[in-house]
């Protein structure tokens, strides 16, 4: 009931910023007035989402060390990560090759009634700074706390389980570490809860922020691209659900009832980070193990960003339809494929998805420059975007935790408290 109330708050919080938003955007129809008053809003969002950043790096820390420990041994731990690394790569390519079917049928870019720009336009986005090799030689930490500090969560990944297998293969003597580091988890949690009640207010100030610098006018412009983009996201997470009910059964209506907070709150504040840690509590209650949730969802955080996916075969292929480049099929299972891989180096990297389309653009002889027909109304589009990672990475944990024999309680049940 707590969890129901605080999702319906968090619904009010956001239909309430969005009215503000607009009242502030007819009222101070000045952009740099608008933009200096979006700016005094987002503050209590910027507070909100600084303290999500906070607890994230010794959340995961001591979230998976725990988890990797109590599996006892490095087979376990192999056995886990095949799997879930099988589920996200075959995730990654449905979304992918969604995109480009939806993108094809629908076709937003046709007839763009838009003044489209120079080819020559910057877009101030460094497409170079994102390859397979700069993912490699990122993946492993220089320093452990320099990958704390940084909150890089695939980097605390990496040093996470060597800390962990470590402490399984030490055994007994390790025993007295990982169980202050299980107590030093359950603290972090505390905190977590504290600070997830500020979500609603930190909603209220997104959208209220959002809307009072972008104006719902820009809804309607980019109208028929948005809901198709929408529209495309909605049958991913059908594709997604109904292969989720292959493995889960009748406890994929479970998981859909237990997600709805952190899909709320990653939706509304377009952050992957403030819907980390209610999505790990939340899962619990399916249930999951603590070991399967530690382990899988920060891996999903990284290798599994299902809407992010999507969205970059979507845009690559509206933007070449705007510019009316045609790309031929060989074309477009190629950018694919390119794309299954650079798009593995998106954590941790700012405006990913955007960085990543514009190394595709370059790379296919497209005009980097369409990019500045959606940067404008990116924050909305990375909303669903957001939401839609949540809804892969959580299905993904509860799929991988199936696969494991744990079984998801029916829809209405109460899950047993886990212990430690």
């Amino acid at each position: 009931m707590r969890s129901q109330r605080l999702t319906l708050v968090i619904f009010i919080g956001m239909v309430l910023g969005i009215l503000v938003g607009y009242a502030c955007n007819k009222l101070w129809p000045d952009p740099q007035t608008a933009k200096s008053i979006a700016g005094y809003i987002s503050l209590l969002t910027d507070i909100f989402l600084r303290l999500i950043k906070m607890i994230i790096a010794p959340l995961v820390f001591t979230t998976l060390v725990v988890g990797v420990a109590h599996m006892g041994d490095t087979k376990a731990v192999g056995r886990i990560g095949g799997k879930a690394m099988l589920w996200f790569v075959s995730a990654s390519l449905v979304s992918l090759l969604l995109g480009l079917i939806m993108v094809n049928i629908l076709r937003p870019g046709d007839h763009l009634n838009l003044p489209l720009p120079d080819a020559g336009t910057a877009t101030n986005l460094n497409a170079a700074s994102l390859s397979l090799k700069d993912f490699v030689t990122h993946l492993v930490p220089k320093s452990a706390v320099e990958a704390m500090a940084n909150n890089e969560i695939l980097q605390i990944v990496v040093f996470s389980l060597f800390f962990g297998v470590a402490a399984a293969a030490l055994g007994e003597r390790a025993q007295a570490v990982v169980n202050i580091i299980d107590e030093t988890s359950q603290i972090i949690l505390k905190i977590t809860g504290y600070i997830m009640g500020l979500a609603p207010i930190a909603v209220f100030a997104a959208m209220a922020a959002t809307v009072t610098t972008q104006g719902v006018g820009i809804l309607v412009t980019y109208g028929k691209y948005l809901v198709e983009f929408y529209l495309s996201l909605g049958v991913l997470w059908l594709v997604l659900l109904a292969a989720g009910s292959l493995f889960l059964g009748n406890g994929v209506f479970r998981l859909i009832s237990l997600i709805r907070e952190p899909f709320l709150l990653g939706f509304s504040t377009a952050s992957s980070e403030a819907a980390y840690p209610v999505t790990m509590a939340q899962l619990e209650k399916l249930p999951v193990s603590k070991k399967i949730i530690s382990f899988v969802l920060p891996m999903g955080y990284s290798f599994n960003l299902d809407g992010s996916m999507m969205y970059c075969t979507f845009a690559t292929i509206f933007i070449s339809q705007a510019y009316n480049i045609p790309l031929s099929i060989p074309q477009q299972v190629t950018m694919l494929l390119v794309l299954m891989l650079t798009s593995k180096g998106m954590a941790g990297v700012p405006r990913a998805s955007l960085v990543v389309i514009a190394a595709t653009l370059v790379s296919f002889n497209l005009p980097e420059a369409g990019l500045l027909l959606i940067i404008g109304i990116d924050q909305f589009l990375d909303m669903g975007r957001t939401a839609t990672n949540v809804i892969g990475n959580s299905l993904a944990t509860a799929v991988i935790g199936r696969w494991e024999g744990e079984e998801p309680l029916p829809a209405g049940a109460q899950a047993e408290p886990q212990a430690a």
